[in-house]
């Protein structure tokens, strides 16, 4: 393999910048890059040590550095590695790579340095998953089910699951191609009894799935509902800025504004609609069919009502659009009296809440609604779970096939064709840990991680 290099900071000016170097030859470059103060050259330095010098290109000083050596297989990738920690300015970080390039070192390909940890046996496909999970978690539930995974509870339980089915088709096996021993039968009841307690286990570790992927990915959230009821004025609350134009005149908002705010833990890709009614103009029709559409198609529907004056046609009209499942009724303008007749809305909309947008009151309410409506209350983040579709993709294929096999114990089933489901089943969970993927598969994991990691 090649030696590569990369910097695995951030691309930005910053304190210090880091330029890791991997490979059989990441120590060579780096002598030939990195002159410590001391009479100790980089060669002769022990695993998990620290030298300060000077990096330089040739005859040319580029900056003060300190260096980190990992010797292999002690090391992140397995293999030889060097740190260059230097200042952190753009141009003279780039100098440092460029110098470690001219030396032998090649660029890194995105999520690299991570791949050759997994080839190397230092992570599972799960936990090398999970270090893009980590990089990019926005909230404490989300670090923390990127943490789990990092630490191998997928993986864990995936591999507990896999054992079980190998004992199961070595049993089969055995009982198949040597009649003649005295090997014990295979019982439908005790095979059906072992199946159903991995596919249990299997799960667990799709339980809590859409929660988790409501948290890496956010919520597509529409706010929906008639002209000036305080839809832009809410959206531009949650924004924390100016996004929608907010004026007495009805009809402001003709398109679709998108912003994606943070809810507590919970990211939502909000949609701010044109005001649903009946209209002769022809754009702002758009509009609001536009509006209509948002209503079927997104996650998390927030409906605005105006509290200070009595519900109109058109407010009916879109209490009966709504789904109850996902839509949170907003009694707005609660800084003034209210009128309306909240016992409408509760006949079709089960969350309610009263706020503010002008005010900004009430958003806390309307963020426990949200964790309500979205289950994320009962959620588990402590325990194992898939991390993303591939994985998840996976553990469905298993279950697939551990569920076939149930059904075709039950039905009296030839214990061959048991077999062959179990098998199926047993691949798919290879696949999950990656000790066996396609190289096409293991490529497309690591493309989504940034240079550097």
């Amino acid at each position: 393999m090649s030696t590569i290099a990369a910097v695995s900071t951030p691309n930005a000016v910053g304190g210090i910048a880091v330029i890791r170097i991997s490979g059989e030859d990441a120590i060579s470059v780096a002598e030939k890059i990195f002159s410590p103060y001391g009479s100790k050259k980089v060669s002769e330095m022990e695993g998990y040590t620290c030298a300060y010098g000077i990096a330089h290109d040739g005859g040319e000083r580029l900056d003060d550095c300190i260096l980190t050596v990992f010797r292999a297989p002690h090391s992140y990738t397995g293999e030889d590695v060097v740190e260059l920690s230097c200042h952190g300015g753009l141009y003279v970080t780039r100098k440092v790579l460029r110098a470690a390039l001219a030396y032998g070192a090649v660029n890194a390909e995105a999520g690299e340095f991570t791949k050759r940890a997994y080839l190397n046996g230092k992570l599972d496909l799960t936990q090398a998953e999970a270090v893009m999970d980590i990089i990019s978690a926005k909230g404490e539930r989300e670090l923390k089910m990127a943490e789990s995974l990092r630490e191998g509870t997928a993986f864990k339980l995936a591999r507990k699951c896999s054992e079980k089915l190998l004992k199961i088709l070595g049993d089969l096996a055995a009982w198949a191609d040597y009649p003649e021993e005295d090997i014990p039968e295979v019982r439908p009841e005790a095979l059906t009894e072992e199946l159903t307690a991995v596919r249990d286990d299997l799960r667990s570790l799709v339980k809590n799935y859409d929660s988790g992927r409501i948290l890496r990915e956010g919520v597509a959230t529409a706010i929906i509902g008639r002209p000036n009821v305080g839809k832009s004025t809410l959206f531009n609350c949650l924004s924390g800025c100016e996004r929608s134009i907010v004026t007495e005149i009805a009809g402001t908002t003709r398109d679709i504004i998108e912003e994606s705010v943070r809810v507590g833990d919970i990211t939502l890709r909000l949609s701010d609609t044109a005001g649903i009614h009946e209209t002769d103009d022809i754009i702002e029709g758009i509009g609001v069919d536009m509006a209509e559409k948002m209503i079927a198609t997104s996650e998390l529907v927030i409906a605005v009502f105006d509290g200070s004056c009595p519900l109109t046609e058109d407010d009916l009209y879109l209490i009966n659009k709504v789904n109850n499942d996902r839509t949170i009724a907003v009694i707005n303008k609660t800084d003034v009296e209210n009128v309306i007749d909240v016992s409408i809305l509760k006949d079709k909309i089960q969350h309610i809440v009263y706020l503010s947008a002008k005010e900004s009151t009430g958003v806390d309410d309307l963020h426990s609604h949200i964790e309500e409506i979205l289950k994320l209350n009962e959620a588990d983040f402590d325990t194992a779970t898939a991390a993303n579709e591939r994985q998840k993709k996976c553990i469905d294929n298993a279950l697939e096939g551990i569920e076939s096999a149930i059904s075709s114990l039950e039905i009296g089933e030839m214990l061959d064709a048991v077999s062959i489901l179990v098998d199926e089943a047993e691949q798919s969970l290879l696949q999950l840990t990656g000790e066996k993927v396609t190289d096409a598969v293991v490529d497309e994991v690591f493309s989504r991680f940034c240079v550097g990691k």
